[in-house]
């Protein structure tokens, strides 16, 4: 009897501790002021079909993504395709260079660094490792994407991920 009232304490214990966990705090970065936080979190698209951006992107198009079937296979850059790092695949690209990806359906972004060669299935911009492209939410395996290339003296800065 004592041994079930103390099992049963020590779980009562363990859910309170659990439930009492601090949460994370995920606050916008403070350098930038309420009117640029108002065009972050709007629509990235106007009516008119332009984006709130004045850069123009690099690339539009469709990207996929890819996984298990070439994990541990090796890239172009040389190293070993690791399907749950932040990585792509592009044709033109050099490799090494770090992509803003940005999901059109859902304005979800993440920098990766293009370290492949492809996408060779259809007209596809890019590939995505898995990592990356379930940080964007892709639901079908393909999505409308917008890439930007990022100057390595610009990352630092961005070392949050975009999600909204």
């Amino acid at each position: 009897m004592r041994r079930a009232l103390s099992i049963l304490a020590a779980a009562g214990f363990l859910v309170a501790n659990v439930g009492a966990a601090p949460v994370p705090n995920h606050h916008q970065p403070q350098s930038k002021t309420p009117n640029e936080l108002k065009v972050a979190q709007s629509n990235p698209r106007l009516s008119s079909g332009k984006t709130t951006r004045s850069k123009k992107p690099y690339q539009v198009g469709n990207a996929s993504w890819y996984g298990k079937q070439f994990h541990g296979r090796t890239t172009a850059s040389g190293e070993d395709f690791d399907m749950f790092e932040l990585t792509a695949a592009h044709r033109r690209l050099p490799l090494g260079t770090y992509v803003k990806v940005t999901n059109l359906r859902n304005g979800k972004w993440v920098i990766v660094r293009v370290n492949d060669r492809g996408p060779y299935v259809g007209n596809r911009i890019m590939d995505l490792s898995y990592s990356a492209a379930r940080m964007l939410n892709f639901r079908d395996g393909i999505e409308r994407v917008r890439l930007d290339v990022v100057q390595p003296e610009n990352l630092a800065a961005n070392q949050t991920y975009g999600v909204k």
